[in-house]
């Protein structure tokens, strides 16, 4: 039976500059998802039918709900969480 086994992110403490950075990322994971989805035939509905390649989420990053937004940006953080528990930098471009 699998199981998960994720990099331990709990000693990583974000800094707001990096907060920050998550919402971008969170909006590139989501517009990465949609352009992959609609590379695929899929189109606005307003209930998801995959028969039919309908999805709600096929919307600007904007006009999602809070819980999709959540959802990418929960993503975004841990995603930053292990680049710098494995030692990376991440700093602003100056």
């Amino acid at each position: 039976m699998y199981t998960p086994n994720p990099i331990d992110t709990a000693h990583i403490t974000l800094g707001n500059d990096i907060i920050a950075l998550c919402e971008t990322l969170a909006k590139n994971t989501h517009e990465v998802w949609a352009a992959g989805r609609a590379s695929e035939g899929w189109t606005y509905g307003n209930m998801r039918d995959d028969e039919k390649k309908l999805h709600p989420c096929l919307v600007p990053y904007e006009d999602l709900p809070e819980s999709e937004k959540d959802y990418d940006r929960a993503t975004a953080m841990e995603t930053l969480k292990v680049i710098l528990s494995l030692g990376y930098v991440v700093r602003p471009p100056e």
